[in-house]
């Protein structure tokens, strides 16, 4: 006989927010890895990572001394470990401003959690992808020509060519996503600032708290600016990657010339994006006692979004091998044999693995709700969404028109250094962020609780009133929240 409850239960979402939640238990949890000391765990991490960002360091050096030469690009492969790497990071740091702005925007509550670990992890991934293109030049200290400075020859920088226009995408791009960013932190700045027990902490926080005390005229301010740049966020998302895709689409070489690249580049960023939150948040929920704070709805819902974009890739895949064998050209059917037989061949289908099978097990609830199969997807889809970038410069490139010229690519030492060192980088400035930064915006949190609250009480402005004595005296945030949704002068203290 069929279980009505057991099966309500498997249909209804796990809740947003575990416990019986205060703004006191919220600030303490979120504040708490900041105000602790740093455990030996956090601490071997950060030299590992740091010992990779010297290895980083000393490939640039190299490459500085030495030249481009020093890499494994050649002819026919001109462009190899340096463009892929590059394509790779822009895309992981689309995920931020997808989450923080587009679900902003739409108004969705899960976003709340996890908006702050994927805003930092898109400034950190782009930081990490600017230094290719700047040291692909071959001699950046050279590089005013990237901007529209006229020229005592009257020569201004070739605005036909993609490569211009990545300098200008990827640049607005990063400059939005940090005003976002920093948006965002400052109700969780001060309140570090009142909550503080020493006099540089209180210092460093309220000189970049920018003089915030909750008044109703900032809340009203914040609000406004914050809509404002999510907005502006938003056609970001779709515009950066598909300009990055005209790096390839706009060119006449077979594997690149295809006009279904802008979304099917951009659906893969949303989706390398996604898995490498999941990557980070997972063993980040865990060590740092956040599961009551980012549930498996946070989780669950980070997987179906990773099965849409799956799939939307899954169909770029179909559509770029249809393209080719109907279009009937000579070297386009030729491109899709080699990707498919050729000395690459076992890339291209491990990135098939990676990218079309694994997520398919997000059709399951169970898969979707398992931290551990969660995280070994997120990373396998990493890893594949790498192959793809690699599959579609490389062996493009590799095979061109002449058999003649025909030639493998090996990277080098200092390319492998490359890679390794900006994900020795990334992984240094997100340890950081965690140590000095609310890793959860407590804010945000803070409000969606009073929010449901005031829902579950079922009337106006008194449903959770009693939740205003549980916020420490010290922050002015934490009151300033609850009173400004109400539209009140919120002011610190009791």
């Amino acid at each position: 006989m069929l279980d009505v409850s057991a099966a309500r239960a498997e249909l209804e979402s796990p809740p947003i927010m575990e416990g019986a939640q205060t703004d006191r238990s919220l600030s303490d949890a979120v504040f708490a890895p900041i105000e602790e000391r740093r455990g030996r765990a956090w601490w071997m991490m950060f030299l590992g990572c740091l010992g990779l960002t010297g290895i980083l360091g000393l490939s640039l050096a190299y490459t500085v001394v030495v030249g481009i030469g020093a890499w494994g690009n050649n002819i026919p492969v001109g462009w190899g470990f340096e463009i892929v790497n590059f394509v790779w990071w822009i895309g992981i740091g689309h995920a931020g401003t997808l989450i923080s702005a587009i679900l902003l925007l739409f108004q969705q509550e899960w976003r709340t959690s996890i908006n702050r670990f994927a805003e930092a992890m898109t400034l950190f991934a782009v930081m990490c992808a600017g230094l290719y293109p700047i040291f692909h030049t071959g001699r950046p200290w050279h590089d005013y020509w990237l901007f529209p400075y006229p020229s005592t020859m009257q020569l201004w920088p070739n605005f036909r060519s993609p490569l211009m226009w990545d300098v200008f995408a990827i640049s607005t791009y990063a400059t939005v996503s940090m005003l976002f960013w920093y948006l965002g932190l400052i109700p969780d700045l001060a309140a570090l600032r009142d909550s503080s027990k020493t006099r540089t902490r209180r210092i460093v926080y309220g000189i970049f708290a920018l003089g915030w005390r909750g008044a109703a005229h900032q809340w009203k301010d914040y609000r406004w600016a914050y809509t404002l740049l999510a907005g502006m966020s938003a056609p970001l998302v779709l515009s950066v990657h598909t300009i990055v895709s005209f790096d390839f689409a706009v060119s006449l070489l077979p594997g690149w010339h295809t006009t279904i690249f802008p979304p099917y580049f951009v659906a893969g960023a949303v989706y390398s994006g996604f898995a490498m939150v999941l990557t980070l948040l997972i063993p980040a929920r865990r060590f740092m006692h956040f599961k009551h704070i980012v549930t498996m709805r946070h989780l669950e819902n980070m997987a179906k979004v990773l099965l849409a974009t799956g799939w939307m890739v899954t169909f770029g895949y179909f559509v770029e091998g249809f393209t080719a064998w109907y279009s009937g050209d000579v070297n386009e059917i030729g491109q899709l044999k080699t990707r498919f037989f050729g000395p690459y061949a076992p890339f291209y289908w491990m990135l098939i693995f990676c990218n079309c099978v694994v997520m398919q097990g997000f059709w399951w609830k169970k898969a979707r709700t398992n931290v551990y199969w969660l995280w070994i997807a997120a990373l396998l889809i990493n890893v594949g969404m790498w192959l793809e970038r690699f599959v579609i410069v490389v062996i493009s490139l590799h095979r061109d028109f002449l058999p003649s010229s025909w030639g493998m690519y090996w990277p080098t030492w200092v390319d492998i250094g490359f890679f390794v060192g900006t994900m020795g980088l990334f992984g240094t400035l997100f340890l950081l962020f965690l140590r000095f930064v609310p890793a959860v915006a407590a804010m945000e949190v803070k409000e969606l609780r009073y929010e449901h609250e005031l829902h579950a009480a079922g009337h106006g402005g008194h449903g959770a009133a009693h939740g205003d004595h549980d916020a420490p005296s010290s922050s002015s945030s934490d009151s300033a929240t609850k009173n400004g949704a109400n539209g009140h002068n919120g002011k610190a203290g009791h």
